[in-house]
This record gives C-alpha cells, structure tokens and sequence, in this order.
C-alpha cells in the first residue's frame, strides 16, 4: 500500500530522479518503505514529493538500504583547525596554550593552501554526512595584517573549497579587532584584523552569496570586538537578514575579564549592544548565569554545542538543557574538528548532561537529530533544510544498519540507532541538494579524501 504523506510539488521544466529508501527518519518517527521524488540534480536540487509505504522499489529508482536522514549541519567549523588534529594531543596545557600552536598553523597558510586544506576538510565532513557547514572565518589577511590584492581572497577560498566537495557553506565573516580588553591585536593576531568593525563591514560587503553559499557574520568574542563597535556588526547582519554568531563564554577567564572591563557578564554586553537576537547563535555559551539564560532564551537567541572540542579543549560542559528550556533552539558543530562524526556531536550532548546531572534521557533521539539537521540548518540561514519534506532542499543521507556497530537493532528504533551507536563511518551515500556526493562510501568527487588531507596538511608542517 503507498501512502502519499505530504502534498507534492513540481520544479518546472526539471525531470524527478526516484529514490527508494528502505527506512528514513520522518521526524520524530522511523518509517519503512519511501519514495522521495528530487527535482534538480545540480546541487540546488529540491524535493518534489515524499510516499511512505511503498514496499518494493519502484521501476528506474535509485535504492538507498539502511536509514536515510536529512543532511546533518555542522554549525561551527574552523577549517584550519583540522590541521592539529593528534598534533595538540602532545603533553598538558589549556585552552590558552592550545591557542598557540594554533597560532602557529594559521601563520603558515596562505589562500591557496587554505584552499586545499579545506577542500579536504570538507569532504571529510561530506563523506560524515554533513551537507551544509557554518564556517566561523577569521583568517582575513596575510602575515602581518597586509590585505591581499583581494581583501576576501581567504574567504573565497573557502567558498570554492566547499563547493568542490559537494557541500554548502555559510560564510560567518568574522570580526576580530582586538587581543583582548583595551589590546591591540598581537603579531598573530594581525591577519585576523580589518582595524575596526567599520573596516571590517566595508571588506565583508564584498562578498557575494551564490547558490552553495550565503555570507553571514560572526563577532568572534566580546575580547575581540570592542563594546562601542559591537552594533556596528550587529547593524550589518540586520540590515540583511544574516545570521550572526558569536564565541560566547568558553572560558571563565572571558567572563572574569568581562567584569573587569564593563562589570557585566558577555551575554549582558551582548544584550545591551543589540547582539541578541532570533538570527543570533552563540557558540559555547558555556559559563552562564541564570540571568544571562534567561537573556539569551528570551531573545530567541540560538545555543551551537560543540561537545567533542569543548572537552577537548577542557572547556566545560554548558547548560544545553536549561538552554533550551528557555527558548534558545540547540544546534552541533565540529568546531576544531579534534573529530568529524556529528552523530558524536549528537550524543554526547546529552552524555555529557548524564555525567553532570547523573540522570539519562534528557533529550529523545529525534530531538538529538533535529539539531544536529532542521535547527542547525536554520542557524545558518538555511531555511527549509534538514528535513525529508516537499520543497526542502534535496539532502539525502543514508547510514547502513549492518555495520558492527549498528547491526541488531529493530529498524523502527533507527534513531536511537543512528544517535547512540553510528559513527560517521556508517555513512554509505549522500546526496546534497539533489546531486551525488557520496557513493558507497567514497567521495565522489575529492576521490581519495584521506590522500588529500595528508597532502593538505603535510604542507603546512
């Protein structure tokens, strides 16, 4: 028996590709047996029409087994940062002495190999089945702070890495003026400052969207932007419709110094500079107070989780339930990429809050999902994506079900399969906005994904 689901919609003049999905997510249940009908196979592609029950696979239908999800989003990424990987893991330290070696890895890229770096990155992501990306991109100008010819030469780099591997991007231009509280910026810190925010508004409007790409903005921290050019940021992404991020509260030495300087938390500096608000995410939002919960849930500001870096990096497991509950939708992200999984971003968010609170079950599987797909599309301006619905955005991902770690478990519980047992190697195909970009696990594009990373990387060490 079919069962048409949702209303069909047609793409003129394009002819649907079929595909058969042998369970896929339904949010919030599973279902057995659908056809999802794309229109567009150019990676704009969109669906046209969802029928569950359909016990065999159509004549001519592409067939997906295993659990089909929507494109998963990783809402905060630093290409870059992929480069440390296992290289930070060397003796002790913290944030702060992590931040260095850092340092060192940004000082030696330049656009062309930021460019091959993150076209590998990328495909990692892709081939972990993430088909849109947040970029939080502050790498703006060559060593020692001089433009290149190009002022946003860095930024498209990224904007053409991506679209190389098959995913989207949103741009997150980043505005970094300052080291910190009444500091001018240091010698590394050069290539990330445009002066001021006026300067940095100047260069970002540059940058145009395309089809793969739409440009937001970022206040990188409130160290990093002084209080009286704040607006000037938040200004730009409002007369636009953009989203606007924001490293927020990572460390308790920002909100320390924060006090210091303005003898108020960063959320209440946020709030009273016109930063918080319904496009707004803040990343981290780690070391709160009951008041800055309440400031960012009321103004339906956004909460990023980036669970694998933040106890990477030590940083401390933020109040994702309290969050919530107070308005702030929850979204994933990879962050410094110590891993590429977002089904371990997934859970260990709410792992993490087990360990905390010592009670389970503080978010359903279906819930984990959503925000690791519909919201965290959403807080990259990503609208109707991240669900298998007519006229969203044609991502199809798909996880096998008989690997060793997902092989046992009852079909209809595929959720909770795919939350709490899947890795990103579980990931068999992807489809992002209608056109092949992972086939039985390989990259259809990059290739050899592995190959292009140790390339990438070995030329930056």
């Amino acid at each position: 028996m079919t069962t048409e689901t949702t209303q069909t919609t047609q793409t003129a003049g394009k002819t649907p590709s079929t595909y058969w999905l042998e369970h896929a997510w339904l949010d919030p249940a599973v279902e057995p047996g659908v056809v999802v009908e794309v229109t567009g196979q150019d990676g704009t592609g969109r669906i046209a029409a969802v029928r569950t029950g359909v016990e065999t696979p159509p004549p001519g239908a592409t067939v997906l087994r295993g659990l089909t999800l929507p494109g998963l989003a990783n809402a905060h990424s630093h290409a870059f940062h992929r480069a440390l990987r296992s290289t930070v893991q060397v003796g002790s330290g913290t944030f702060w002495t992590w931040r260095e070696v850092m340092y060192g890895v940004a000082d030696r890229l330049t656009p062309d190999t930021y460019h091959a770096l993150a076209r590998a990155v990328y495909a990692e992501m892709a081939l972990a089945g993430i088909t849109a990306v947040g970029e939080f991109h502050y790498l703006h100008h060559a060593p020692g702070g001089t433009p290149y010819a190009d002022p946003n030469a860095m930024g498209e780099a990224l904007i053409a890495a991506a679209d190389e591997a098959g995913i989207r991007i949103t741009l997150l231009d980043t505005a970094y003026v300052s080291a910190g509280f009444g500091k001018e910026p240091d010698r590394h810190q050069r290539r990330f400052s445009d002066g001021t925010t006026q300067a940095w508004a100047e260069r970002a409007s540059l940058l145009k969207e395309r089809p793969h790409a739409r440009i937001g903005a970022a206040v990188h921290s409130v160290r990093a932007v002084p209080a009286d050019q704040l607006a000037t940021v938040a200004e730009w992404a409002a007369a636009r419709q953009a989203p606007l991020h924001v490293h927020l509260s990572e460390q308790t030495a920002e909100n320390d110094a924060c006090q210091a300087a303005h003898g108020c938390t960063p959320t209440q500096l946020l709030w009273d500079h016109g930063v918080l608000s319904a496009r707004t995410t803040g990343v981290h939002n780690t070391h709160l107070s009951d008041g800055d919960i309440a400031l960012i849930g009321g103004s339906g500001t956004g909460t990023c989780m980036c669970p694998t870096t933040e106890r990477d990096l030590a940083d401390g497991i933020g109040p994702a339930v309290a969050l919530q509950k107070a308005g702030s939708p929850l979204s994933l992200g990879s962050d410094s990429h110590a891993v590429i999984d977002p089904f371990e971003e997934a859970r260990a968010m709410e792992l993490n809050e087990r360990l905390r609170s010592r009670t389970r079950g503080h978010w359903t599987a279906a819930a984990l999902l959503r925000a690791a797909t519909a919201d965290g599309h959403a807080a990259l301006g990503w609208q109707n994506a991240g669900v298998l619905e007519p006229g969203a955005v044609a991502d199809l991902v798909t996880v096998t079900l008989t690997s060793v770690r997902t092989a046992g478990a009852a079909p209809r519980l595929g959720a909770e399969t795919a939350v709490f047992a899947a890795s990103a190697t579980d990931v068999t195909d992807v489809i992002a906005g209608g056109r092949a970009v992972v086939r039985d696990g390989e990259h259809v594009r990059v290739g050899d994904v592995a190959a292009a990373l140790t390339t990438a990387i070995a030329a930056l060490h």
